[in-house]
């Protein structure tokens, strides 16, 4: 019998809100290194990719402004001391290089142009897991809450 725990997820695919189409698109096309389509004239959704990795944008309406500084996605990537590189080489405004944190990735963060902080990171020693859950607790292990 499958359980949700055994279920192949293909990928993941945020959807965030953007209050300005346009810049959204070249900030993740030109700073970014992303591909992206873009659906409605002028355009209200865009899904920018780059590998595998794909993050979609929705057109907010003008009198919303509802930004988490939480992170609104983030993207596992092989070496992400080169991404910084790339990224700091095209002017990309970067708060921090990256840094090896206690859950075993190696990361660092942007801002997009409505604020959404994009964490970039690399897991250093990969979990049968999956990146940062090899200290989970769930069903399947014994210290399983009933």
């Amino acid at each position: 019998m499958t359980t949700t725990s055994d279920f192949p997820f293909m990928r993941a695919m945020p959807v965030l809100d953007c209050s300005d189409m346009t810049a959204t698109i070249v900030f993740w096309r030109d700073k970014l290194g992303f591909d992206g389509a873009t659906w409605g004239e002028p355009p209200t959704f865009a899904i920018m990719q780059r590998g595998t990795a794909s993050i979609a944008f929705a057109l907010m309406p003008k009198d919303k402004v509802a930004v988490s500084r939480n992170w609104a996605a983030y993207l596992y990537v092989k070496d992400v001391d080169v991404l910084y590189a790339e990224y700091e080489a095209l002017g990309v405004e970067l708060p921090h290089p990256p840094e090896t944190r206690v859950y075993n990735c190696r990361e660092f963060v942007v801002d997009d142009p409505d604020g959404h902080v994009i964490a970039f990171g690399q897991v250093l020693n990969p979990d049968p897991l999956g990146p940062g859950l090899g200290n989970r607790v769930g069903r399947d292990r014994k210290t399983a809450p009933p």
